[in-house]
């Protein structure tokens, strides 16, 4: 697909017209068009005479995101070479170019730097495991000194970038910060979802995986609280999956496709199968399961803690920064498996370190807004 979606691409960019003021705006995949959908939406809303080219590497960001409206064209991004890099300047002719998170396309970045096209790095992450900082990496530190600025999320990013000698840098925050803010802000109503809560404590589990759904399941069947309410919602929502997570309750369960305002359910658990409503659904509950942590990695705990909720998670999550700091300040915990999980919960279940995490969770959002602003304000002041 990737491959296929950029067989005319160039004819597609020909065909546009990039007289004007276009900036660029560079993702990977989805995650990180997340991070730069802020900074796109702020200089939308504040530079009129500005437009945005939004590229894309991977298919899963591309396709999903094909249709966003807060860009003026969207496209693949052509393979890395230097007839590719130099035609595509060519053509979209950027007053700036901005990548997201972890893009370094060497090229690209060589020819935006030849042509003193103010180039910028957003919402970056670097650890000392990172090639730039290796015996080996002078290829790829050649690269860094190609951006005119980057904004980290962190100060130990600042840290080892000034360990090469780089100082064009400044700690500016996670950009997600600002969009989960604004979601929480705007939350959808949903009267279903609130009938089925009932102003019941609930537990939400989100983007979850069968490891999780294993431990979730066990637990409530035999040690949730009578009181409590559960919303699972999976990372997989084909019709076999979400039987197959039915299967595992012994206690009552629904499905949200089924739910009807107004009439009884009696229903423990609530199965969310369909996308685009969690980030509006942490706005029920008390407090989150964040699924992904036996896996690949965690998923988005920026959504939950927006709405005040401690968060739970497995342990692959120390290459998230924010769930890092979320466990040093209280806000965030770790399990290992299912009687870790009920430690944890029966902890919770205490109305002081209930109180005590959700407000460590709020004080995160509140100290790391304003990551969109400080990078708008830098890149047009």
């Amino acid at each position: 697909m990737a491959i296929g979606g950029r067989k005319d691409v160039f004819k597609k960019l020909e065909s546009v017209d990039f007289s004007g003021n276009w900036i660029w705006v560079h993702c990977a995949s989805l995650g990180e068009f997340e991070q730069g959908r802020p900074l796109i939406e702020k200089i939308k809303a504040e530079k009129a005479n500005q437009k945005i080219i939004l590229t894309f590497f991977s298919p899963s960001g591309f396709e999903i995101r094909k249709d966003y409206n807060g860009a003026d064209f969207i496209c693949y991004l052509p393979f890395d070479s230097p007839k590719n890099a130099s035609r595509f300047l060519a053509v979209v002719k950027p007053t700036k170019a901005i990548f997201v998170k972890y893009e370094f396309w060497h090229f690209y970045l060589k020819e935006l730097k030849k042509q003193e096209i103010p180039t910028f790095l957003i919402s970056s992450v670097f650890r000392p495991t990172h090639p730039f900082f290796r015996w080996y990496g002078s290829f790829f530190r050649k690269m860094l000194k190609t951006f005119s600025h980057i904004f980290t999320q962190d100060e130990s990013s600042v840290q080892l970038l000034k360990s090469i000698h780089f100082q064009n840098i400044s700690v500016a925050g996670d950009t997600r910060v600002d969009r989960v803010l604004a979601i929480s802000k705007n939350a959808k109503m949903l009267p279903e979802i609130a009938s089925f809560c009932s102003n019941a404590p609930t537990l939400i589990c989100g983007s979850t995986w069968p490891p999780d759904e294993e431990i979730l399941a066990h637990f409530i069947n035999h040690k949730l609280p009578e009181n409590w309410k559960v919303i699972l919602a999976p990372h997989d929502i084909q019709n076999s999956h979400v039987s197959e997570i039915q299967s595992r309750f012994t206690v009552p369960t629904n499905t949200y496709t089924n739910l009807e305002i107004g009439r009884k359910n009696n229903a423990k658990v609530l199965i969310i199968n369909n996308i685009g409503l969690l980030s509006s659904i942490y706005q029920f509950g008390t407090l989150a399961y964040i699924g992904g942590g036996f896996g690949s990695g965690i998923h988005n705990t920026l959504e939950p803690i927006a709405f005040g909720l401690p968060v739970i998670f497995g342990p692959k999550h120390l290459k998230f920064t924010e769930a890092v700091e979320l466990v040093k300040s209280g806000g965030g915990f770790v399990v290992n498996n299912e009687n870790s999980f009920k430690l944890i919960f029966e902890k919770l279940l205490e109305k002081e370190n209930l109180e005590k995490a959700s407000c460590a969770a709020e004080k995160y959002i509140e100290m790391n807004q304003g990551a969109t602003e400080n990078i708008f304000n830098y890149l047009f002041n």
